[in-house]
């Protein structure tokens, strides 16, 4: 009888460690999947929910919005996390473009 419920415990803990090594692989596949943050420079939407780049002419759906209140319309260079399969930027700062080749910093 001692010998059956070691048996269990064992088998018992070999399914919660499989099942936090899977959680612990999510976990880590989630974070790869997570773009680093790059400058990119573009124009704000009129109505301050999306950024179209200069080099690619691509629009983005900002996450953030309010990251870039004040901006509408304007010429920026923006910091952002960007997510192709979604068509999604998450704003971290951006800068204005003065014209002059100098930047100010606006937001972060």
């Amino acid at each position: 009888m001692a010998l059956l419920a070691l048996v269990v415990l064992i088998s018992l803990s070999a399914l919660a460690q499989d099942g936090s090594d899977k959680q612990d692989m999510g976990k880590k596949e989630a974070k790869s999947a997570d773009p680093a943050a790059k400058d990119v420079v573009g124009t704000i939407g009129k109505d301050g929910k999306t950024f179209t780049s200069d080099k690619e002419k691509k629009s983005w759906k900002l996450v953030n919005p309010e990251a870039v209140k004040g901006h509408e319309g304007h010429h920026v260079k923006l910091n952002a996390h960007f997510y192709p399969d979604k068509g999604e930027a998450h704003v971290m700062s951006l800068s204005m473009n003065t014209g002059d080749g100098t930047k100010k910093d606006t937001a972060k």
